[in-house]
């Protein structure tokens, strides 16, 4: 994206480098993540107007650690330096950086020694609370640097040389431990690197359309599977601002939806965007080949042949298709091109495999520089009322991966009614906002009851509500008792088929956020 400001952050693999970037983006100022293999050339290329180097896991001393490319600090730019970032730039410079006895993970006080332009605003006390995570550690500054802070245990724990506006914290200012951790990252922005914070998702929504119109031109044509979140939604509808009614929707009801998705998704977009959309009926189609099917992975595989069969099939009966429209996310994108390499596969499913290859169309990816927030933004920008911004999502193989074993008509109808009552209830208690994702999931397993003085022998359905900033990680929702027992009350009641309800009450990792 063609910007006034950009800054790219260097990642050396750090966990939370991700955060860096969001953080940034947050003061007005858009950011870029490029792992640390990216030649220098590269990233001259991408104009930057302040880099930022991340931490990482290794030790600058060992063998096959990232290192420094020295050109980077010979571009003249301004440079902070987070914890490896700091050691990088301490041993690439000729300072000291040496293996600490122990390692330092967790809340220190830091001293400020020295006034600076990163310091500038923060209160007037004694120390200040920050967030280290490191074995390694300055011993002494390059030259023409100076010690700017000290903790109790590390003497450089930041160091700076002004003249060149190169700072370097050994603690984590991204990191929400670090209590005045978004000042000294706003400081960095606006006072050493002198940048104005422009970025918006207004500005955004104006460059990406102007993008999508130059990449498509004035006749192509895009096709967009539209499954009714967030991502798809809100990139179809960048796409329509951009090229209009040359953009063919595709809607594919595959019998795994939630209750009342289609109708309420999928009319409000239609009666309020006008968009080009065509909706396939193929729930006996992929009941059909589900039938009998226990393994999650299986069900996954066959879900996503059978899409892109049937997605293949109403895109070729459109003229002249060109460009194949993607709800890709920034979040994928990094993954994708970590220095590490890409991320084990946990689930299959959050992209079809093959789809562009097979179709030989070209890709557009309006959302691909955004995070889950961020589109949220965007989509409140464009007019979509808060049921759509706000809806939890939902995975691409729908309820099959939530009926745990065979997958049958009556069974993902129990889950319907089940899931329709979570929701429900989440919503009447304004607990819904809060949590990441709520949902029942259908056990393959049978439990002795008793209704009335009747014995039955019926399904059992767990809860899972989940808390969680961005998917990668995740703890049980601690939700009040008493919501919780009207959920399991109405499922029991309401439900014909089910006759108990339990919670799940673990966390990502180890468990995942959905059960297959």
């Amino acid at each position: 994206m063609q910007l006034a400001e950009k800054v790219v952050i260097i990642d050396y693999g750090s966990q939370v480098t991700q955060l860096i970037a969001r953080r940034v983006r947050e003061a007005g100022v858009y950011s870029e993540i490029h792992p640390c293999t990216t030649p220098l050339e590269q990233l001259r290329a991408l104009k930057p107007n302040a880099l930022i180097l991340s931490g990482g896991p290794c030790s600058v001393s060992e063998d096959g650690a990232p290192q420094l490319d020295p050109g980077l600090v010979e571009l003249g730019l301004p440079i902070l330096g987070i914890c490896y970032g700091m050691q990088l730039l301490a041993k690439e410079l000729g300072g000291q950086v040496e293996r600490a006895k122990e390692r330092e993970y967790g809340r220190a006080h830091l001293a400020i020694a020295t006034a600076c332009p990163l310091w500038e605003g923060l209160p007037e006390a004694p120390t200040q609370t920050v967030w280290m995570s490191h074995g390694d550690h300055v011993l002494a500054p390059p030259p023409g640097f100076e010690v700017i802070a000290s903790t109790e245990k590390v003497h450089v724990a930041a160091m700076a040389d002004l003249g060149r506006s190169i700072y370097a914290v050994q603690f984590h200012p991204e990191v929400a431990h670090t209590e005045h951790g978004e000042q000294i990252l706003h400081n960095f922005l606006f006072k050493v690197a002198k940048l104005k914070g422009k970025w918006t998702m207004g500005s955004f929504i104006e460059t990406c359309v102007a993008e999508m119109q130059a990449k498509i031109g004035e006749t192509g044509q895009v096709v967009c599977g539209l499954s009714g979140g967030i991502d798809s939604t809100v990139a179809a509808l960048l796409l329509h601002r951009a090229i209009g009614k040359r953009l063919h929707c595709i809607f594919v009801d595959n019998g795994l939806l939630r209750a009342g998705e289609r109708e309420e998704v999928i009319g409000f977009l239609t009666a309020h965007f006008d968009l080009n959309l065509h909706t396939v009926d193929a729930q006996d189609l992929f009941l059909g080949k589900l039938a009998g099917v226990t393994d999650p992975e299986q069900k996954r595989k066959i879900i996503g042949y059978t899409f892109i069969e049937v997605f293949e099939r109403e895109a070729k009966a459109i003229s002249n298709v060109e460009f194949l429209a993607q709800g890709t996310l920034y979040p994928d994108v990094i993954e994708s091109v970590s220095f590490r390499g890409p991320s084990a596969v946990i689930k299959s499913h959050h992209n079809v495999g093959g789809l562009p290859d097979r179709m030989q169309l070209k890709l557009v990816e309006p959302l691909r520089e955004l995070f889950k927030d961020e589109v949220r933004k965007v989509a409140a920008q464009l007019g979509l009322p808060d049921f759509i911004i706000w809806r939890h999502p939902f995975p691409g193989p729908g309820l099959a991966i939530r009926v745990i074993g065979e997958i049958t008509a009556e069974r993902l109808e129990i889950l319907r009614q089940a899931d329709a009552i979570v929701q429900q209830e989440l919503h009447a208690s304004d607990w819904y906002r809060k949590m990441w994702q709520g949902f029942a999931v259908l056990l393959p397993v049978k439990s002795v009851g008793v209704m009335g003085d009747d014995r039955t022998y019926e399904h059992v359905c767990a809860l899972r509500l989940v808390e969680s900033v961005d998917a990668m990680t995740a703890d049980w929702a601690r939700v009040p008792p008493e919501i919780l027992a009207r959920m399991s009350n109405r499922i029991i009641n309401e439900v014909k088929g089910v006759n108990r309800v339990v919670l799940d009450i673990s966390s990502k990792p180890p468990a995942t956020i959905e059960w297959e």
